[in-house]
């Protein structure tokens, strides 16, 4: 076993339910590794049963950390960001092993945890509601904001940590206890990071069921938290198919969500772009975490007079990738997650070629002793039509589409009226999750971003689809599902707003004017 595993708390058998105290009796759940297809260790997953007991412990959990002062609450997730930093290497490698990414990305989702916890404790003592003049005289009116509730925390493989905390650290200073059912392909880390929370809750006297966690199957313990009238927000992050399930679900009982789902992501390339910034983002977009982000890089619209160019240097570029064990210093690609997104990169690639389009470069399953357990690929440049059924889907792999638009001939003055052309086909897919254009000329730039421009709920100039700050709002539009998670003021989703009128006179005016007896 790695020595990081042990620094984290992680044994060859683990239970995947707390509580404040560690359970599990449910069926075994092996986890292994997407580098070389090997065994890490196994998780107990909880049972039906004790998922109950578990969501009653962390609502009784809440009942008590509402009543803390927000600053305090703040208090503790500014420790919990202390203790991350101690062990910011391990927990990177541990993502790095479970899912696949390169150590610097997985030691970057940490950062990202670090960071929000930051945020969070600054946002503590900044949870402002707002005073409004009222229409009656010796009246006082204003909102203010209260704790929701337990909130349930689903996550995907992709961000097994970065997303937990961005949900986590949010509610906690919002008063809120958190549920946290992690992707089974990726529990352990969930289990390391409840681990570190229990730690630092212990230590401030604070009961750790306000971090709970349930590791278990999505057909009994997943659909139990979606139809839990104690859970009164769900977060989830996972494919459009998922958000389409937990959207019905938890909206026939009326609760809330912030569903963050697919994403078909694309980059306009103007002929006035820098186009060597232009490539690096367009690299790191697809390539990075082998194409398995929701912001990843998913399609290139670029004019037709610098398409040429544009491809001639992205295959050179893909050709100096390194591809191989996420763990070695200097690779930049690692595996996919399983097997099955192997298969479904291959059934993408023919999909393509059936309907038209043309493989431009790469797309083969690796081999080999460099390349153990079959998950290994090289990242795809396809070129294609936007209206392709294929292209309209999110394939979680490293294909990127090029699409041309406006005329080969035109000049660059010229082309700034084709832009148009460019932005229909960027808005023309269902997700709506993250854009960029890459263009100098300002015209350009600010059409992408007017009210008819970009339909996403991230639009970037001259930077990439991937990498988004957690001081801004963090979502999607459309079949991305709508939610925000993360900074700017994403926080009110995790409390309940009310409106207060204080009456200060002897008098009991009524609104609007209205006359009710002498």
């Amino acid at each position: 076993m790695h020595d990081f595993l042990k620094t984290l708390g992680i044994q060859d058998s683990n239970p995947g339910g707390f509580h404040g105290e560690w359970i599990g009796s449910g069926p075994q759940l092996d986890v292994v590794s997407p580098i070389n297809n090997e065994k890490i260790a196994s998780v107990t997953q909880v049972t039906e049963a004790e998922y109950d007991a578990i969501v009653d412990r962390a609502h009784a959990a809440f009942l008590k950390w509402r009543t803390v002062p927000a600053p305090q609450r703040g208090e503790l997730i500014r420790q919990l960001g202390v203790k991350l930093r101690e062990v910011k290497e391990e927990l990177g490698a541990l993502v790095t092993l479970e899912m696949g990414k390169i150590r610097a990305e997985g030691e970057g989702e940490v950062q990202e945890m670090i960071d929000i916890c930051d945020f969070a404790c600054g946002l503590s003592r900044q949870l402002y509601g707002l005073t409004m003049h009222s229409e009656r005289p010796s009246h006082r009116m204003y909102e203010q904001w209260h704790p929701l509730g337990v909130v349930g925390v689903i996550s995907a493989f992709n961000f097994p940590v970065a997303v937990w905390s961005w949900n986590c650290a949010i509610a906690a200073v919002c008063g809120d206890s958190t549920l946290w059912k992690p992707a089974s392909k990726t529990p352990l880390t969930a289990i390391a990071c409840n681990k570190i929370a229990a730690e630092v809750c212990q230590a401030n006297g604070v009961d750790p069921a306000i971090f709970s966690l349930v590791v278990g199957k999505g057909s009994t313990v997943g659909e139990r938290l979606l139809h839990d009238k104690r859970i009164p927000l769900v977060s989830a992050t996972g494919s459009c198919q998922m958000g389409y399930r937990v959207g019905e679900v938890v909206g026939k009982r009326l609760g809330r969500t912030i569903l963050e789902l697919g994403g078909n992501n694309a980059i306009i390339v103007t002929p006035t772009a820098n186009m060597d910034m232009a490539i690096r983002a367009i690299l790191f977009g697809a390539v990075g975490t082998a194409g398995q982000r929701c912001t990843s890089t998913r399609r290139i619209i670029v004019h037709a007079s610098i398409k040429d160019e544009l491809v001639s240097r992205l295959v050179k570029g893909y050709e100096s990738v390194p591809i191989g064990d996420p763990l070695k210093e200097g690779v930049l690609m690692g595996p996919l997650v399983t097997h099955d997104a192997v298969t479904d990169m291959q059934n993408a690639l023919e999909r393509i070629k059936s309907e038209g389009g043309k493989i431009l470069y790469g797309g083969d399953q690796l081999d080999g002793p460099d390349f153990p357990g079959g998950h290994y690929v090289k990242p795809c440049i396809a070129e294609a039509k936007n209206e392709f059924a294929i292209v309209q889907e999110e394939t979680f792999a490293p294909i990127l589409y090029i699409i041309s638009y406006g005329n080969a001939g035109s000049k660059p003055e010229a082309a700034v009226d084709e832009i148009d052309e460019a932005i229909r086909y960027h808005n023309e897919v269902p997700q709506g999750l993250s854009s960029a254009i890459f263009a100098t000329n300002v015209l350009e730039s600010e059409r992408f971003l007017a009210h008819t421009g970009s339909d996403c709920g991230i639009a970037n100039v001259n930077i990439g689809t991937s990498g988004a700050e957690i001081g801004g709002a963090f979502g999607g539009e459309k079949e991305t599902g709508g939610g925000r998670e993360s900074g700017s003021d994403a926080w009110k989703a995790y409390m309940r707003r009310q409106t207060n009128t204080i009456n200060w006179s002897t008098e009991l005016p009524l609104a609007q004017g209205i006359k009710f007896g002498d």
